[in-house]
């Protein structure tokens, strides 16, 4: 094992495998080879103890009545199986080339349609509101999920300081990128920075989190330290990491995986089982650390809370 050093602004610890894990574009529903891609990762963590961690940073925590019941996500396999293409297109690369990021200092800056633009610092951000601990279930287009203990506070908070005028319809979030820390455009397959949107409805519902840490720490720098989007009725790539501009429009902004790839990935991406990606079918999913699958919920469960945003809206064409 090779024990990666906590950086000094972060306190958790964690170990990183010497295997590789799934490819991404690999992990797809049904057939042989995937239960056998699922036995040799189940195979995989076994090998791999839990770490041993410090304490956590983050305490006195208001428990969220969005939460839900289910099973938590074990910690090492939240840290270390992750998208974050700037780090690597392989599901481990990010937990060891994620540490070359430097997090402080850090600022986002929020600016476009609003009459307070402002630039705030990381020490602002965690001071904004109470930091809540949400559990939720997060979906990844790959039809594997995880449920993960967020730490951060809805989002509406932060946009309530910088006062929205009637001209901002969108909120466009960029990512942080520095090509002497990350990979070029050219490597991943994508373009840099990495950029997405939402529906101002959307962004002011209070399921949709600004997240600054999970299982009680900082965020590790491979799930996107230090601050980051948590939507969890959509795919996981709307939840955009290490966060540096947000900017109130009244187009459509755009975003990452739209432009690569329009017919794969639309500007909503809803969770929706009813709607298949083009090369594989999103009905069903497997829980990271779980050997079969489950029916995939619409919203990804999250229907009672969400589904009155898209009502008269066809969900197949704005997929």
């Amino acid at each position: 094992m090779i024990v990666i050093r906590r950086a000094p602004e972060i306190r958790y610890s964690e170990v990183t495998p010497k295997h590789v894990y799934l490819n991404r574009r690999r992990f797809l529903t049904g057939g042989a080879a995937a239960l056998g891609m699922a036995a040799a990762w189940d195979a995989a963590r076994m090998a791999r103890p839990e770490p041993v961690r410090a304490a956590p940073a983050l305490n006195n925590l208001i428990k969220s009545p969005f939460s839900t019941a289910e099973k938590l996500t074990p910690y090492n396999d939240i840290t270390h199986y992750n998208n974050f293409y700037e780090f690597g297109t392989q599901k481990d690369e990010p937990a060891k080339r994620a540490q070359k990021l430097h997090t402080t200092p850090w600022v986002v800056s929020v600016d476009g349609e609003v009459a307070k633009p402002a630039k705030f610092d990381l020490d602002t951000i965690m001071k904004m509101a109470p930091l809540e601990e949400r559990i939720y279930r997060h979906r990844c287009v790959e039809a594997w999920s995880i449920v993960v203990p967020w730490i951060g506070f809805s989002l509406s908070a932060l946009i309530k300081q910088v006062q929205p005028t009637s001209k901002a319809r969108y909120v466009a979030f960029q990512s942080f990128y520095d090509s002497r820390q990350m990979l070029l455009p050219m490597e991943a397959g994508i373009p840099f920075p990495y950029v997405e949107g939402l529906r101002m409805d959307e962004a002011m519902h209070p399921l949709t989190l600004l997240c600054v840490g999970l299982y009680g720490d900082l965020l590790p720098k491979q799930n996107g330290a230090p601050v980051r989007l948590v939507v969890p009725w959509k795919y996981g790539f709307k939840s955009i990491k290490s966060i540096v501009r947000i900017r109130f429009v009244e187009k459509q902004p755009p975003a990452t995986w739209n432009i690569a790839a329009p017919s794969e990935y639309g500007f909503y991406s809803n969770v929706n089982p009813e709607v298949d990606h083009p090369r594989w079918s999103q009905a069903k999913e497997r829980r990271l650390g779980e050997f079969g699958k489950r029916k995939t919920l619409k919203f990804n469960g999250y229907g009672d809370q969400v589904a009155s945003l898209y009502a008269g809206m066809d969900l197949r064409k704005y997929y």
